[in-house]
């Protein structure tokens, strides 16, 4: 993490811009709710699988999530929290989504982990993880489900510290898990949070003790269980590293709280530390140079386009993270790609499902462009410098399909469809040298029936997806004679992405073997940076 170089502008610097992380089920969503909740963004919590009459999870908005109860596009959400400003990025957290999660992940400046309290570390966690790591994010843990049976604590940050390689500091040490849960023992303010089972809305009441032989602490817990507290904390203390921000801020430490998301405890503690601890905005890196979030000028990328987010208007919207300056609305800003202007006349700040007109934005923020298509991932929006954004990936799919419109005449249509879902990032689509007809490519299965029911939910058309012989793709690039001769005597593996590059389908890694051996001058890649030229 580098520190700016000069103090940044007081609306800069009380911005806090971060991404959940967690397995499927470890209550992600719940969390989500519960920050929108103390931020004042919504009035009651909703369940994610709401019962009868109750209203649906607020950040979950696709039809196919709030049927199944998983977040599959990542939505952004900002509001206040104390003197703070949050934009909070959910993240997919189902492991078929993870270019989506690794995009969104380059437009934040912290990560929150959510463990579950009687799992540990699971495998999509550890993923989500590396990808952290890879850009140095600091990340604050929290450790979900104290409410239900769970495993031992030395037990549960032992786990982290040896799956992940990452030093725990604990802010908060829980005292009984399951039935006996009681709350915590805040170790940062020397506090005690009790928690209501009564009222799953309510915030815990806090208790102000001085240390742990405070006489206080006998009142609120049963003498076994204070014993048991003192003698935990003891050997944390002498066992873990105390919190050092700095090495929080380098992603070598990570803080951990302890609650129960569901039950409200635990939240209000960790949305503090993010506050008190967590990063203010960062530079950004482009080609050109590094962009201080600082700077007068306004600066800003495309990290995610999401279509049909009101299906009433075939609109598209794009997520940019302003990575520099003040933006107001109405500003003409460079479209980099096309070097043509572009006024943001209606920018929309998102509180979940619900957006508003953003009359202005700070570095930091993420603020939604509806636009027909002109905006795609990877495209910088600036005050006239041509600088490009770098580190946005875009990964070859693992699995391919082909796909046709169920009604043939309605082959138009489907190109069109395949064209938004490609910008958005939410498939690859490939359209062969040879034959009619398109490829669809994938990282993971659940991301086929996604794009099967969104095609047919939003544009009307119901599809068929087929097996293809071809099981990977390749970029080509390379000297340009010797990638002609390499088209013209492979025409039946050569097709075109929608941003019109070209591809090479492969059916066996001998296919990429032999092309290495043959063509020495050309090269397939497996990623492509979305950063446009």
């Amino acid at each position: 993490m580098q520190n700016q170089t000069s103090p940044l502008p007081a609306e800069i610097a009380r911005r806090r811009t971060f991404a959940i992380i967690a397995h499927p089920d470890a209550g992600k969503t719940t969390l989500t709710e519960k920050f929108l909740l103390f931020g004042g963004a919504i009035q009651m919590a909703g369940q994610v699988r709401a019962k009868g009459e109750a209203r649906r999870t607020r950040s979950d908005f696709m039809k196919m999530e709030q049927d199944r109860g998983i977040s599959v596009s990542a939505s952004a959400m900002s509001f206040d929290f104390g003197q703070f400003r949050f934009n909070l990025v959910d993240t997919p957290g189902h492991s078929d989504f993870s270019e989506d999660t690794y995009r969104t992940l380059t437009a934040v400046d912290a990560a929150v982990m959510v463990i579950d309290g009687a799992k540990g570390v699971e495998s999509q966690t550890r993923k989500l993880f590396e990808v952290c790591r890879l850009r140095d994010l600091p990340i604050l843990t929290f450790c979900n489900k104290m409410d239900r049976e769970a495993r031992d604590t030395f037990e549960i940050i032992d786990e982290i510290q040896e799956n992940l390689a990452i030093d725990v500091s604990p802010a908060s040490w829980p005292i009984g898990s399951g039935r006996d849960f009681l709350g915590c023992y805040d170790l940062l303010h020397d506090r005690l949070e009790l928690m209501d089972r009564a009222d799953r809305n309510r915030v815990a009441e806090t208790v102000s003790i001085s240390g742990l032989d405070d006489p206080k602490l006998a009142e609120h817990i049963p003498a076994d269980m204070l014993k048991k507290l003192r003698e935990e904390i003891e050997m944390a203390r002498e066992l873990m590293p105390a919190f050092d921000r700095e090495r929080f801020l380098e992603g070598s430490m990570t803080p951990i709280w302890f609650g129960s998301a569901i039950n409200s405890f635990g939240v209000k503690e960790l949305m503090t530390g993010i506050g008190e601890f967590g990063p203010e905005p960062q530079p950004q890196k482009a080609a050109e140079r590094m962009v201080p979030a600082g700077e007068g000028k306004v600066a800003g990328f495309v990290f995610k386009v999401q279509a049909n987010m009101d299906a009433r208007h075939r609109d598209r919207v794009a997520f940019i993270r302003l990575a520099s300056g003040h933006f107001e609305r109405g500003m003409k800003l460079i479209h980099v790609r096309s070097k043509k202007p572009m006024a943001v006349t209606n920018p929309v700040l998102f509180l979940a499902a619900d957006r508003e007109l953003a009359e202005e934005a700070w570095a930091g923020d993420i603020i939604g462009i509806p636009n027909h298509g002109q905006l795609r991932i990877g495209d910088a929006l600036t005050e006239g410098e041509m600088l490009h954004f770098t580190g946005i990936p875009s990964f070859a799919p693992e699995l391919l399909q082909n796909i046709r419109a169920g009604d043939p005449m309605k082959a138009k249509h489907l190109e069109k469809a395949l064209m938004q879902f490609a910008e958005e990032g939410a498939a690859k689509v490939f359209k062969p040298s040879i034959g009619s007809g398109f490829i669809v490519g994938v990282v993971g299965a659940l991301q086929f029936e996604v794009l099967a029911s969104r095609i047919e939910v939003e544009y009307g058309l119901p599809v068929r997806l087929e097996s293809s012989q071809f099981t990977s793709a390749r970029w080509v690039s390379g000297d340009k004679d010797a990638v002609e001769a390499f088209v013209s005597a492979n025409k039946q593996h050569i097709a075109t992405d929608n941003d019109g590059d070209l591809v090479f389908l492969t059916r066996l890694q001998w296919d990429i073997d032999r092309v290495a051996r043959d063509y020495p001058k050309v090269s397939l890649t497996a990623t492509k940076e979305m950063m446009v030229s």
